[in-house]
């Protein structure tokens, strides 16, 4: 049964990009316009979604399928790919309890930020060509997830690389949006390089690329060199793709494209593939504790340096983007530390949360969006200094984004405190007596760094509290800054783009429940460790070591601790953005470090993109291209020249040579004629 449903559960969203993209290309233009319309397309609405609740719905009859019982990861091999010597790589497919569960969170998020999309791009003229590279997105994030080796992975790995290429610039009139396209397409080819680095060395030290024959062949090499160099080249390639320091800085951008998209890639999908690799590479992980310590280190520096960024971001998308990077950081640290479920738990509580901020946000953009465009007022739709007030004309999306927000700040009981709670307590408790603890950073000791990344954890926690609350404040309390007339056109979004928010708010209060520590047993205990157990559950004992356990005492501590940060974060941030502030247009240019991000993007433009850019016009377009164009320039010249003197040799006139030449000419036929 497995086998023959995986391919099927791969090629629905395929499917849907063909006919997708078919329409889009066969539609004739507008009236009036240069470019085919496609809006509100009927087949289009019908299968971009469809496609993906279909898919949605074979993923639950294969989870059902699994719970029954299942001995080991079901592979299923389609045939041969590239056989070269003694490389042979297979099509694997692998379906286990990690990718089972990470196939569910892209499907069934995708299913409903596909729905939502119905809505909010109803009016766009290229909604098939959009509907066309979302199903193509979910159909390769699917090969990511359930590709059975590491060439396989990747090339789902490249496949939401080339996606979100298309899905960020998807506007391509406008020169930003291609040239963030553009800087997250390069940024994640740097990453990817690490990623091919590691591919090199384990085929070269295993003579394997599949999951179950490569770890199994690594497990005898823990703590040596090439194991080690193995894990961190897979976590450059992992930080590329989860925007991690130093290379984050194409997420920012990415909120070019439109909304929708940005809850598919930043929430439930592309940048939590980092996180799943580190994962499903754990056993690699495991026998190498300082690979380990630079993975969690890593993530506590990239959650606070991001946290502390979003605190003066005023573009809406821009706070929730650098609350991604932010919160991949606290998945990181997780799985850097061993706390393999942990992690996953994060990243599927905040593919709950964080998809709801994003489409919630969608809405008010779309009311804003609709206001402005009612009034014939030009001004940011996007700038919290142009919101305000905006829960009396949206109470549903107001309460759900409110929802949302108590869950990121860590309020119980709502998803996200259990989760960032477990990442927390698993690194406190992995700061003495474990591997972890007994290995060294750069000649720090591994139990020092864990006690400080703990410490990060915790003031990340209070930064999260703050902007969140002041993103809510600004967009939803207080004084109303749209003016009065756009205010009469703002309203409540459609149900097919609010029946989405409230199901995932109903996911962030009850998210939760899957994995309830022992000391709050309201419910199952653990649910998704034991779950995940058969995949990660070795590594990770590996890495805790056998002390690795709070008593209740001190977790009781650990958890009043991390409350008490969110609750007091919340209050400082209602203290401070509860008076009125002036819409954009009054408002003085905010020139401060943490708006210009640390200014590191000029710094990169300046050190690398210039200099570059510089060399290359330099070297190939004045240098190359220049020379070819010269030379085929005057091949062409010289060709002509010549053949022109001789036209003119031969057309002078001359009726004796035109004589002898056709004399010559029948001679040599006849000859010709009589040889053969």
């Amino acid at each position: 049964m497995i086998a023959a449903l995986l391919p099927i559960l791969i090629l629905l969203p395929i499917i849907g990009f063909v006919l997708n993209g078919t329409i889009a290309l066969t539609r004739k233009a507008a009236p009036g316009t240069d470019a085919p319309s496609t809006a509100r397309h009927p087949l289009v609405t019908i299968i971009g979604p469809g496609v993906i609740i279909a898919a949605f719905a074979l993923a639950v009859a294969l989870f059902m399928r699994m719970r029954v019982g299942m001995a080991g990861p079901a592979v299923v091999s389609l045939g041969q790919w590239m056989p070269v010597g003694n490389l042979t790589i297979d099509w694997i497919l692998q379906l286990d309890q990690l990718s089972m569960l990470m196939v569910l969170v892209i499907t069934g998020v995708g299913s409903l930020i596909h729905l939502f999309s119905i809505g909010y791009m109803q009016d766009d003229p290229s909604y098939a060509r959009y509907f066309a590279y979302l199903n193509l997105f979910v159909a390769f994030m699917l090969v990511l997830v359930l590709g059975g080796s590491y060439p396989v992975m990747f090339v789902g790995w490249e496949g939401v690389g080339l996606a979100s290429y298309l899905l960020i610039g998807f506007w391509f009139g406008e020169r930003a949006n291609v040239e963030a396209g553009k800087k997250a397409f390069v940024v994640n080819r740097v990453g990817d390089f690490g990623f091919l680095v590691a591919m090199f060395l384990i085929w070269s030290t295993t003579q394997h690329l599949d999951f179950v024959g490569a770890h199994a062949a690594l497990a005898p090499l823990g703590g040596t060199p090439v194991l080690l160099t193995i894990a961190l080249m897979l976590f450059v390639g992992c930080a590329g793709k989860s925007a991690q320091l130093p290379l984050y800085i194409w997420l920012p951008d990415a909120m070019a494209g439109p909304t929708p998209v940005s809850a598919l890639i930043h929430a439930a999908t592309m940048v939590t593939a980092g996180v799943y690799l580190v994962a499903r590479a754990a056993p690699i992980f495991s026998g190498a504790p300082e690979a380990s310590l630079v993975v969690t280190t890593v993530g506590a520096l990239t959650a606070l340096f991001a946290a502390t960024i979003a605190l003066r971001q005023w573009d809406i998308k821009k706070v929730l983007a650098y609350s991604t990077v932010s919160q991949l950081g606290y998945m990181f640290v997780a799985v850097g530390a061993g706390a393999y479920t942990a992690g996953v738990f994060h990243l599927v509580t905040h593919a709950f949360f964080k998809a709801l901020l994003f489409l919630g946000a969608g809405s008010v953009i779309h009311a804003m969006h609709h206001a402005y465009h009612h009034t014939h007022r030009h001004d940011d739709p996007q700038d919290l200094r142009n919101m305000g007030g905006l829960a009396r004309f949206m109470p549903a999306t107001a309460g759900a984004m409110t929802l949302a927000t108590l869950a990121i700040a860590g309020v119980p009981p709502l998803a996200g405190f259990f989760s960032k709670d477990e990442i927390l307590a698993s690194v406190f408790a992995r700061a003495h007596g474990s591997p972890l603890a007994s290995a060294n950073l750069l000649g720090i000791p591994g139990s020092t760094v864990l006690y400080v990344v703990y410490g990060l954890g915790i003031l990340t926690a209070l930064l999260t509290a703050i902007y969140m609350t002041r993103m809510l404040v600004l967009t939803f309390f207080g004084s109303n800054r749209t003016g009065e007339t756009e205010r009469e056109a703002l309203h409540e979004a459609s149900l097919i783009m609010t029946a989405p928010v409230l199901v995932l708010a109903v996911l962030t209060i009850g998210g939760g429940w899957l994995n309830l520590p022992a000391l709050i047993p309201i419910g199952p205990v653990g649910v998704l460790e034991q779950w995940l157990a058969p995949v990660t559950g070795a590594s990770a004992a590996k890495l805790a070591g056998p002390n690795a356990h709070l008593d209740h005492n001190t977790e009781l501590v650990l958890v009043g601790v991390a409350v008490a940060v969110a609750l007091i974060g919340m209050a400082i941030a209602f203290a401070m953005f509860r008076k009125p502030i002036a819409d954009k247009a009054n408002s003085p240019e905010d020139s401060s470090l943490l708006a210009r991000a640390y200014g590191v993007d000029d710094l990169v433009d300046g050190a690398i993109v210039q200099p570059v850019r510089a060399v290359a016009d330099v070297v190939l377009t004045r240098g190359v291209e220049r020379g070819v164009d010269g030379g085929f320039s005057a091949a062409g010249t010289l060709l002509t020249r010549t053949a022109s003197l001789v036209g003119a040799k031969l057309q002078d006139g001359d009726v004796g040579k035109y004589a002898w030449l056709l004399a010559a000419g029948a001679i040599a036929l006849i000859s010709g004629l009589t040889l053969s």
